[in-house]
């Protein structure tokens, strides 16, 4: 069963879902709006629009279900591309800890900079050095992973102690040594 170790941040997935949304009314307003013979076609592109907004808010909705980072079967999935997580074995990843760099915000000319979460993976393991993520999500980069914290649940010590206790327990429970 998974464990969820750090959440998506809820709140701009959710203001993500508005433009969509307007999307859809207006799509359903000229869907069944009255209309002359004449101009039918309204009632097609309020049909497409409709359907692109609600199934654009539906794979919205979907990410709200996904975390950043979660524990499940001995592996830590990091969720920073579409599809299946990158899961990586729990012996390999170090320590968490805080980072800070530009937020990668969507249509922002001089990019804000904000506190980010980066795990360290093991050296020794070179085939985890590097892997392909979603940019605006986060990097993979000389066995560091980080989490763009615009794209995660706030982030403060008490959360980047708590993951490393958690991740100490997981190591621990499973006779990993934490070196």
């Amino acid at each position: 069963m998974r464990e969820t170790w750090l959440q998506s941040n809820h709140r701009a997935i959710l203001f993500g879902c508005v433009p969509p949304l307007i999307v859809a009314a207006i799509g359903g307003w000229l869907a069944i709006a009255p209309a002359s013979d004449a101009m039918h076609w309204l009632r097609w592109i309020g049909l497409v629009l409709l359907a692109i907004g609600l199934s654009t808010t539906g794979f919205l909705i979907n990410q709200l279900r996904r975390p950043r980072i979660a524990f499940c079967d001995g592996e830590v999935h990091f969720y920073l591309r579409g599809g299946r997580p990158i899961a990586v074995p729990v012996e390999i990843v170090e320590a968490f800890f805080a980072g800070q760099g530009p937020a990668h915000l969507p249509a922002v000319a001089k990019q804000p900079q904000t506190v980010n979460l980066v795990a360290r993976l093991s050296q020794r393991h070179t085939e985890w050095a590097r892997q392909e993520v979603k940019p605006a999500l986060g990097s993979w980069c000389d066995g560091y992973v980080t989490i763009r914290g615009a794209w995660c649940e706030p982030l403060n010590g008490e959360l980047i102690r708590k993951l490393n206790r958690r991740l100490k327990e997981v190591k621990d429970g499973i006779g990993v040594s934490s070196k």
